[in-house]
């Protein structure tokens, strides 16, 4: 590497570390949970988790756990291999049955991770005469994978169904021969729910299709965990759902798309991450479908789960924090500049508070926050500890 290179980045990395925005990783030395043990250079010490995707608690269930041994010692470690050449086991085909079966499609295709899935879904279904309208606050993976169509784009700011119906006036009028609505089912850095039964609606006006992606959904929302589309009462007039495994369903990796047959046929065919990425290893499948089998059951920790979240809500409201209203377990504690919100992430790792600070470029400029994510794995004892924690060092800061 040139002397020129290497300090060019140099530059760029103090630039951002000295606008506040440098992302530190740290160190947990045992399995995912509720409390947890963080290494650092003092040895360790337990910590309540507040910023995991676990929603259900499953990430160290130990049927889970059995489950991904059993299918490590009938499956093998990994498959080396893509699904077409020689990585597709009857295992795999049974987690995308399931999968499918759950939420009402046809079928299912896996892939490595859901930003796969979204990065692969749009291009082999849609060409240079289709369009895509998207959602404004989309995950990244779907910026991605819109990019990579060769398909018009058309972007509608978040939630606003007026710009939405604009857009496919647009789109129509530019002669698109099919048209697909995209969005996040629930939008992960704010915590609310996509306006599903009005997106459809519009999708059926225009004879637009439907794409949700449901990673923050999938398991603990819904009847039995069947997502956004069942919350909001829309079921299956959504086309296309994409999601993961490694959130609510067992907390390890993968992704898939559930969708009517022939979709799913073509994305076997064409979809380019599928195509040239190596299979899921058999341990993380195994695992992904006994969480699976284990979330539609758990009406339980789906109810504790919620009760968590509106004790926390309530009581950071209470305490004078800003949080936006929302029915979901993710909880964002609004704070402004990214150096704010560092200084209350540093504040509460002190109180024996695990959460993260969350700034631009993941927000927007100006929008930073600690976004907090309830768990069943959570006692009511740990929600009302991490309350008091944040009271006392929002109060020490000056937040509050």
């Amino acid at each position: 590497m040139s002397e020129a290179f290497s300090s060019h980045l140099r530059s760029v990395l103090a630039e951002i570390d000295a606008a506040g925005l440098t992302k530190r990783e740290r160190l947990i030395a045992g399995a995912q949970g509720g409390r947890i043990r963080i290494a650092g250079p003092k040895g360790e010490r337990e910590m309540v988790n507040l910023c995991a995707n676990n929603y259900l608690g499953l990430a160290d269930h130990p049927e889970i756990v059995a489950a991904a041994k059993k299918a490590l010692d009938q499956f093998g470690f990994g498959m080396a291999s893509v699904r077409f050449i020689c990585g597709a086991q009857t295992l795999h085909r049974e987690l995308e049955s399931a999968i499918a079966r759950h939420l009402g499609k046809d079928d299912a295709i896996l892939f490595a991770a859901c930003f796969d899935a979204n990065g692969g879904v749009f291009e082999p279904l849609l060409g240079k005469e289709d369009a895509i309208i998207s959602d404004g606050l989309n995950h990244a993976s779907i910026i991605d994978g819109v990019r990579l169509s060769k398909a018009r784009r058309y972007r509608y700011a978040n939630s606003d169904m007026n710009e939405l119906e604009d857009r496919l006036k647009e789109a129509d009028a530019a002669g698109a021969r099919f048209k697909l609505i995209a969005t996040d089912g629930v939008f992960s850095m704010d915590g609310y729910v996509a306006k599903l039964a009005d997106i459809c609606a519009l999708a059926e006006r225009y004879g637009a299709l439907t794409l949700v992606d449901d990673c923050h959904a999938t398991g603990h929302l819904g009847e039995k965990g069947r997502g956004t589309p069942d919350l909001t009462g829309v079921g299956a007039r959504v086309d296309i759902v994409t999601g993961t495994f490694g959130k609510t369903l067992g907390g390890a990796m993968g992704g898939f798309v559930a969708a009517a047959q022939p979709i799913v046929d073509l994305l076997r065919q064409r979809a380019r991450p599928y195509l040239f990425s190596n299979s899921l290893a058999p341990p993380v499948v195994g695992g992904s479908l006994k969480a699976l089998e284990i979330a539609i059951a758990a009406d339980d920790r789906r109810a504790a789960l919620q009760a968590h979240a509106r004790r926390f809500r309530a009581g950071l409201e209470k305490a004078g924090f800003s949080v936006p209203p929302g029915q979901t377990p993710i909880i964002p504690v609004m704070l402004g500049e990214a150096r704010r919100a560092q200084d209350l992430a540093r504040a509460l790792d002190e109180r024996g508070v695990y959460v993260a600070g969350f700034f631009f470029p993941v927000v927007p400029q100006g929008a930073a926050r600690i976004r907090t994510q309830m768990s069943a794995a959570l006692t009511t004892q740990d929600v009302d500890f991490a309350i008091a924690a944040f009271a006392d060092a929002g109060k020490a800061l000056g937040i509050l």
